[in-house]
């Protein structure tokens, strides 16, 4: 078996390894949960990418509290849930195939040794092993519910960030990244923006420019599906509780939001 080394991460109470999981696939919510970065898992073969086992539990090799969140929003929405049950250190599913950090050599501050210099035919394997599952995963699950008569999917990412980055402090509680489309992002924001202790990010901590919106523009803008990722502080959903607070928040705005559509 690879290595999991957060104990809150999928992988950890399963015996069999997969590259993708779709939960609830036939859940009839108009929603689909995205994780891109649910699991810091190390599939056989690669030890620790040349790492020590305590970055592998940090935000470079994961998105911590993400897949709790995105859990809870599925069971609330009726919603299907993929994710990626791999580190994003092996391959970014959230990354284009041309990216030059769709293998990252530097996450953040710290270099990643075993992906240095990778060649065509060791970046074609990481391609196989993790990114063509999780998309096609993604694109045959539209297909089986276009298939069931289901209306079109509304897309929801979910993710996670550090409180401080390269030192410097990011004051937003949770934000929500989006493009031009602002059918479902405005009304998230506003819904959020309901209680006044929290702080919202529109497009911050991060913005599509900053070539972190991949996953979306694949499979929902390129089909003018409606869209948007969320972005989590993860000392905020740091254990099974604020997960469920965060979820159960999330979910009850997007309720309201589609009821109106």
């Amino acid at each position: 078996m690879g290595r999991t080394i957060a104990s809150g991460a999928p992988q950890a109470l399963s015996k069999e390894w997969t590259p993708v999981r779709v939960t609830n696939p036939e859940g009839v919510g108009p929603c689909i949960i995205l994780c891109d970065h649910a699991s810091n898992y190390i599939p056989d073969g690669f030890g620790t990418l040349g790492l020590h086992d305590g970055d592998l539990q940090k935000h470079i090799a994961w998105d911590p509290g993400a897949l709790g969140v995105s859990a809870v929003m599925s069971r609330l929405l009726d919603a299907p849930l993929v994710e990626s049950c791999v580190s994003r250190l092996i391959i970014d599913c959230n990354r284009p195939l041309d990216a030059p950090d769709l293998v990252p050599s530097l996450s953040e501050a710290t270099i990643i040794p075993a992906n240095e210099n990778l060649n065509d035919k060791a970046r074609r394997e990481r391609i196989e092993l993790s990114h063509k599952p999780y998309h096609a995963a993604i694109e045959r699950l539209v297909q089986e519910r276009k298939a069931a008569g289901l209306p079109e999917p509304v897309f929801i990412a979910v993710h996670s960030y550090t409180p401080v980055y390269r030192g410097v402090k990011r004051p937003w509680h949770i934000g929500i990244i989006h493009d031009a489309d602002e059918r479902l992002s405005a009304p998230l924001i506003a819904g959020l923006k309901r209680d006044e202790s929290l702080s919202v990010g529109d497009n911050e901590p991060y913005s599509p420019a900053d070539r972190v919106y991949y996953t979306l523009e694949r499979h929902a803008r390129a089909a003018d599906h409606s869209c948007v990722m969320v972005e989590i502080r993860n000392d905020l959903i740091t254990n099974a509780h604020e997960e469920k607070h965060w979820g159960e928040k999330l979910a009850l705005i997007l309720q309201e939001t589609l009821g109106k559509n």
